[in-house]
């Protein structure tokens, strides 16, 4: 079963026409390659030590799905938690158990293998919600179908097909993919991208810009998937962790990451809310500076949580930076005499600066607590 190389789609903006083809910078290649050295190294060795397994130990004369059900568990995708891997193992060995048992009872055919495929994508569609665990367990019904037994006693090619699981499982914990750099890399993506959200809606308050702010409100709305994407990256890093003895010491660091994560979660939602808000006040052409200035102030606070990830000792920085900030939003205090929807914006920052002082430690009773009652 193919499970995709889970690449995020390459940037088709630039590229160089050679006569009637398109050629894309080497460079994205050869950085393909790179991010999935691993997986290739845990592909190939858990498919070799399989197969040699079940040959050499077993004694099965061609134990192809040994090697099959190890590459199709394992693949290129970025998703490589033990329990994605164990799920596509079981769909894969549902389908050689039905077409085995179907191939005992009523042979090999042409309306034995319809038969087969149509029993395999039922009780696979019955037994979990998953698509690809349905597909996974029809193709593997599919091999065993159409390619003929060699030899051996029934069900050879069902061992054959534990066989491959579970050495598809023991290298993701003897040869875990990185975690952290995956994650990071989704992380660095996340926090660059609510700086750049950030930076279009204060240059729309600093000049009263409606169209600027509309496109600070676009970014902020597409940060949603940034954090699905950071999401599922440190979920199959904390789940790799947990069974991989090699990785305990990265378990507390992607810890503090998942609460960095929870906390930016909440935070771009408050950001979209600002950033709705900075829409409608930018009608009128009043330049807001001081609404700009502590949008601004915290944003430089968003950074600091970012850097933080990578060294922890920036974290006190960026808990004191944030706290400053927020002690003083007060919009009575900050803009006197402003209007409802000003005081209203600044009221708006408020959730956004607990949010933030949460993903640096504090907890949600301290957070608030830092916030001036209004």
């Amino acid at each position: 079963m193919s499970q995709g190389t889970g690449d995020r789609p390459e940037p088709v903006t630039a590229p160089i026409a050679v006569g009637w083809r398109t050629r894309i910078d080497p460079s994205r290649r050869v950085r393909r390659v790179r991010d999935s050295g691993l997986a290739i190294i845990q592909i190939v060795v858990a498919s070799t030590a399989a197969y040699a397994f079940a040959s050499s130990v077993l004694g099965h004369p061609a134990p192809l799905l040994a090697a099959t059900v190890t590459v199709s568990s394992l693949g290129l995708v970025r998703d490589a938690r033990p329990r994605r891997v164990l799920e596509t193992v079981l769909g894969m060995l549902l389908g050689i158990l039905v077409s085995e048992l179907l191939l005992i009872v009523a042979g090999t055919g042409w309306w034995q293998l319809a038969l087969a495929l149509g029993l395999t994508l039922a009780v696979a569609r019955f037994l979990s919600p998953q698509a690809s665990f349905a597909i996974a367990a029809a193709i593997q019904s599919l091999i065993v179908m159409v390619i003929p037994m060699t030899g051996g006693a029934p069900f050879v090619r069902l061992t054959d097909g534990i066989v491959g699981g579970v050495f598809a499982l023991l290298v993701t914990a003897l040869i875990p993919r990185s975690p952290r750099r995956v994650e990071l890399r989704d992380a660095r993506a996340l926090f660059r991208d609510v700086g750049s959200a950030a930076a279009s809606l204060g240059q729309a308050l600093r000049r009263s810009d409606r169209m600027r702010a509309e496109r600070g409100l676009e970014k902020a709305r597409a940060l949603q998937s940034r954090v699905d994407e950071w999401r599922e990256s440190l979920d199959s890093g904390l789940a790799i962790a947990r069974i991989s003895p090699f990785l305990r010491r990265q378990r507390g660091e992607l810890d503090r990451h998942a609460r960095v994560l929870a906390a930016m979660d909440l935070a771009t939602r408050n950001l979209r809310v600002i950033a709705r808000r900075v829409v409608y006040l930018c009608d009128d052409g009043t330049p807001r500076p001081v609404a700009a200035d502590v949008l601004a102030e915290l944003a430089r606070g968003i950074d600091l949580v970012g850097r933080s990830l990578d060294d922890i000792s920036l974290e006190p920085v960026a808990r004191e930076t944030i706290r400053a900030i927020a002690a003083h939003l007060d919009p009575r205090e900050l803009m006197p005499g402003a209007s409802l929807g000003d005081q209203n914006l600044l009221a708006a920052m408020r959730p956004l600066a607990v949010d933030l002082l949460v993903g640096t430690g504090m907890t949600q009773a301290d957070a608030r607590a830092a916030v001036p009652r209004i």
